[in-house]
């Protein structure tokens, strides 16, 4: 079984225990009928199809933890932002203070962060008014529906040999 990291600080997806790690004893061809190496083949196609498949799993999985884990420093930077606003805007309502009288120059900056978090709610509330419905999706699932609906019916052994009308 593989380290979960390398040494270069890496992870290394697990070794599979579902794939063959031996090689495989190998019969002649001659000693085997057509049904026994379709089904060997068939075999081996779905082994290395899950192999694959896993494979593809485990790799994603430790790319998708990578970047939930830097993620998190970025909501922590951002809240962190957010809450220094508050220092931002304590300062800029003092700094009127010195040419304002005090409680007017903190309205001031009361209704500036009023207007700015309406003028965001405004573009917020156009953005969102836009979202359609995914016509082009419900009409392909329909049409799939349509067709698989279709086809059951189609199925009938008179028009398998030929004899339907299609």
């Amino acid at each position: 079984m593989a380290s979960p990291t390398s040494s270069n600080g890496t992870e290394v997806p697990p070794v599979l225990p579902s794939i063959p790690l031996s090689k495989e004893p190998v019969v002649a061809a001659a000693d085997q009928s057509i049904g026994g190496l379709v089904r060997e083949a068939t075999a081996q196609v779905s082994t290395l199809v899950r192999a694959e498949v896993e494979l593809a799993r485990s790799e994603v999985t430790a790319e998708v933890k990578k970047g939930l884990q830097g993620s998190i420093f970025f909501i922590v930077a951002l809240v962190v932002a957010l809450f220094s606003l508050f220092f931002l805007f304590f300062a800029l309502g003092e700094t009127l203070a010195l040419f304002l009288n005090r409680s007017a120059s903190f309205w001031i900056v009361f209704g500036f962060m009023l207007l700015v978090a309406g003028v965001f709610g405004l573009l917020g509330y156009l953005r969102v008014r836009k979202i359609r419905k995914p016509e082009r999706t419900i009409s392909s699932l329909k049409e799939s529906a349509q067709v698989l609906s279709n086809r059951n019916r189609a199925d009938t052994p008179a028009q398998l040999n030929g004899r339907g009308t299609g």
